[in-house]
Formats: C-alpha cells, structure tokens, sequence
C-alpha cells in the first residue's frame, strides 16, 4: 500500500489526521476492505501521539468510513461507503417529527416522479428485464395471500430502488435506497394490508414498469405519483403504530398525520 501524509498543523491534530484518511478513503487511495496502518504506524507517518491518532480513528468510525476490530486480525478497516449514517437521522427526525410523514410523501411524490420518467427515457432491454423479473416474483408473492405478504412487500422496495439505478443517477438511486431500505421497507415488514390493497399496489407498479418500457417519460412519471399518493393514504388510515403491532415492538418510523 502506497501511503503518503503529511506533517501535523498544530491546531487540533486528530481532525487533521482524519482529514487526511478521509480523503485518501474518497480518492480511492484507500479502498473498501484495505486495513489501515497499526497505530503505531500511522503514529510515526503523521509524526504524532498515539493518543491522537486513536481520536482521528474514533471520528472516522463514527461517521461510517471506517470499522475497529479487535483481536489478532483486528485494526481499522475502510468500510464500504452505504447510506447507512443518513437512514439513522432520517429515522431520527421522523421519530422526533422534524420530518413527518407529510414531508416525506412531498419528497416522494417530486424525487420519484423525476426519477421514473429518467428511468423511461434511459433503460435498457436488460433494465426492462430485470423490472419484469421483480414483477413476476411480486405475483407469485401476491398469489399466496397473506404467507407471501412480506415477501411481496420486499419486491416492492427492490423494484423502486431498480428504477432509481435505473436512472443512472448516483444521488438519486442512493437517497432512494435508503429510504425504500430503511424507512418504508421496515415499516412495510410490520404493517398488514387487504388483498386488494396489494394487488392496487401490483397493479400501479405494472403500468409503471410498461410505462417505462414503451420510454413514455411523462406518462410514467404521472403513475408514479399517483402510486405514492395511493401509498401515503394507506399509510395514513393507520394510527402512531401499524396495527396490531404493539408500541414496545415496533422500530420503525412514527407514522403521524
């Protein structure tokens, strides 16, 4: 490994130190899995206290860039860059009603809208493919009833996150991600629904996906609203928990209107 850093500057050394891993982990020096330098190492590399170079690894490891794993094999590890930090003050503000649901089905309705109509306009014979597979598998979900409920519930966050990577934007595709995985899927695992609900819900993410096949952008983009619109007046007959979830079993986000 091909590591250069540069000498200390007096004012807060372990902010500097990490600066300098972060960037190295941002600029592809260090890659996902790579193991950093023991700390006596790195102690020698910034010509620095030990005692500085552990702070520099603590502020790295909470914000999600870098794992300490004791043991013989243990140090610090780059992680795999993942939305994870975000999806837990999202949660966060929505628990503490800085974000409500209200705020979330805007964002939804705006962001999903653009990102299925870019989607119309950029995929693929193998995208359109690989939507029509998380459709079929939906189906068989949907045909076993209330035992396939679940399964069908999580088709349903794959198929939105495809269509966000769908449209080949990174921000969008990670945003989305996060929120269909940590937010609405948890939320979905828990909650229970009437048949007709989920074959509605089947049903919108069809013409969605034919939409999106045929590359009408605006026309995908129009049944994407009306499909978050659907799913938001769902998620508001329900009250603070999803029914028959009780209040100390349930962690996912407050649903209050």
């Amino acid at each position: 490994m091909d590591l250069t850093f540069n000498k200390m500057k007096p004012l807060r050394n372990f902010q500097n130190v990490a600066d300098q891993i972060q960037e190295a982990i941002i600029n592809g020096r260090l890659k996902a899995g790579d193991k950093l330098p023991s700390e006596m190492k790195l102690k020698d590399m910034f010509e620095t206290s030990r005692g500085t170079i552990r702070e520099a690894l603590r502020v790295l490891e909470q914000q999600g860039l870098i794992d300490i794993r004791t043991g013989v094999n243990g140090g610090a590890i780059v992680r795999d860059l993942s939305t994870e930090k975000i999806a837990e003050g999202l949660d966060l503000l929505m628990q503490y009603q800085k974000v409500s649901p209200r705020h979330l089905e805007e964002f939804r309705h705006e962001v999903e809208g653009r990102v299925t109509a870019l989607a119309a306009e950029r995929a693929t014979k193998r995208d359109i493919q690989r939507l029509k597979h998380i459709l079929a598998e939906a189906l068989d979900q949907l045909e076993k009833g209330a035992d396939g409920q679940k399964d069908f519930f999580r088709l349903d966050v794959k198929l939105h996150i495809a269509l966000a990577e769908i449209s080949r934007n990174p921000l969008f595709s990670a945003v989305l991600k996060m929120i269909h995985e940590n937010i609405l899927g948890r939320w979905l695992q828990v909650s229970s629904s009437h048949e007709n609900i989920l074959r509605q819900n089947y049903d919108d993410l069809c013409n969605i996906v034919n939409a999106v096949e045929r590359g009408e952008a605006n026309e995908s983009r129009l049944l994407a609203h009306d499909h978050v619109r659907r799913f938001h007046r769902y998620m508001k007959k329900g009250t603070e928990y999803p029914k028959n979830v009780k209040k100390e079993n349930y962690d996912g986000p407050t649903i209050l209107y």
